[in-house]
């Protein structure tokens, strides 16, 4: 009987898989890892959320299937989000659905509009969704270097250029995970003038949308006019309101993509449990001052691990949004690559980070670090990681924790 299937083939070994068993075996020996490595928010979600999640589930009706696409309810609730935060003006009807967090829309989004053979041009470094999705889908991906906007923008014709057939789509991600980078409405117009040009549609994942630590918020590439009639937009609620677990995001933008979105998730699911989406719905149209609170507290834990690390010898610099710090290594670990500095980091300084090469050729070089524990914690990390560094190099290799 075959085993050797189609769609797993494609699928690469887990690049993370490596450092999160090591992990698990520091973890089953009782030590204690400060955990940067996943973007897994540990702050509470805010208690009106909590309150209508559970004013709503005392009704037994609530209990029965939901609307794939989202209760009307909650993609009114979307609409009236990005009229607020964007100026941008959406049909709840047409140009918005819910979606079982924004990792879900944008893996359902690749099998809508892709046949196989398909090509999409891809950021590199990027979320591994944003390729893997399209693979599974049976698409060609051409990775286009994205080390900062300009070069990404300046690499597009190029890319658009040397593929064959041509490219059905691009995507985007700012603020980017894992680099944090940033880009202006400047940098979406080019974007929406190569696509048209191109025949391309645009898939822009905007889920940081309101982590950020500047004067100005990230614009939405659905401000640029003319971009409802080729892009599309995902969303989510899990970090802009600590609601990881909920599994809650949203896409909006061009109804066509809409559309078949909507048609492939009535074949997939009945959207998610109704007092989750009613919750949400309160989320977005309820008082705002909690999404400041968990931005300051992301603000000021990116503020003390710049600080301590640099006091322990690893300059990080500062993300202007995001969860993330994208860290270059430390100078006498760069020949060594980011799977071994991590390796290294979790097993010596008991302290867990992302390999850069896990997102991608062009991400070697540099690790993510989730601000995912508190500043107490940052700091601990920080001392454990200047004893680390002044041990030098020649410290003996991961692997051999096994033996301790």
């Amino acid at each position: 009987m075959q085993t050797d299937f189609y769609r797993i083939k494609r699928l690469p070994p887990y690049i993370f898989e490596e450092v999160n068993r090591l992990k698990a075996q520091a973890r089953a020996r009782g030590e204690d890892i400060i955990d940067f490595g996943m973007g897994n928010p540990d702050m509470p979600t805010p208690h009106h959320i909590v309150d209508k999640l559970i004013e709503t589930v005392q009704d037994p009706k609530s209990h029965r299937y939901s609307a794939s696409r989202g209760i009307k309810g909650l993609r009114k609730a979307f609409a009236g989000y990005y009229q607020r935060r964007f100026g941008v003006s959406l049909d709840p009807d047409s140009e918005v659905i819910a979606a079982l967090g924004s990792k879900e829309g944008f893996a359902n989004i690749a099998q809508a509009i892709t046949a196989p053979g398909d090509v999409v041009l891809v950021p590199n470094p990027a979320y591994p969704i944003h390729s893997f999705g399209f693979i599974l889908a049976g698409a060609a991906i051409r990775h286009v270097p994205a080390n900062s906007p300009e070069e990404y923008l300046s690499r597009l014709s190029v890319a658009a250029r040397h593929s064959v057939p041509k490219p059905i789509a691009l995507v985007v991600n700012y603020p980017g995970n894992p680099t944090a980078q940033v880009v202006d409405l400047d940098f979406y117009k080019e974007v929406i003038a190569f696509a048209k040009k191109h025949e391309m549609w645009v898939l822009s994942d905007l889920a940081y949308a309101d982590i950020y630590f500047g004067d100005k918020p990230p614009p939405s590439i659905l401000e640029v006019e003319g971009a409802k009639d080729i892009a599309i937009e995902f969303q989510s609620l899990s970090k802009t309101y600590a609601m990881p677990g909920w599994r809650m995001g949203f896409a909006a933008g061009n109804k066509h993509l809409i559309g078949a979105l909507t048609r492939i998730k009535s074949y997939l699911d009945y959207g998610a449990f109704t007092p989750v989406q009613v919750a949400a719905a309160a989320a977005l149209n309820g008082p705002q001052d909690c999404v400041d609170e968990i931005r300051a507290i992301y603000k000021s834990r990116r503020d003390v691990l710049v600080s301590s690390m640099e006091k322990a010898g690893w300059r990080i610099p500062p993300p202007e949004a995001s969860m993330f710090a994208w860290a270059p290594l430390p100078e006498k670990f760069r020949e060594a690559g980011s799977m071994e500095f991590a390796k290294q980091l979790l097993v010596h300084a008991k302290v867990a980070v992302s390999p850069g090469i896990g997102f991608g050729e062009y991400g070697e070089g540099y690790v993510r670090v989730a601000l995912v524990e508190n500043e107490h914690r940052i700091r601990q990390a920080a001392r454990n990681v200047k004893k680390f560094l002044s041990l030098g190099t020649n410290n003996a290799p991961a692997d051999l924790a096994d033996a301790k």
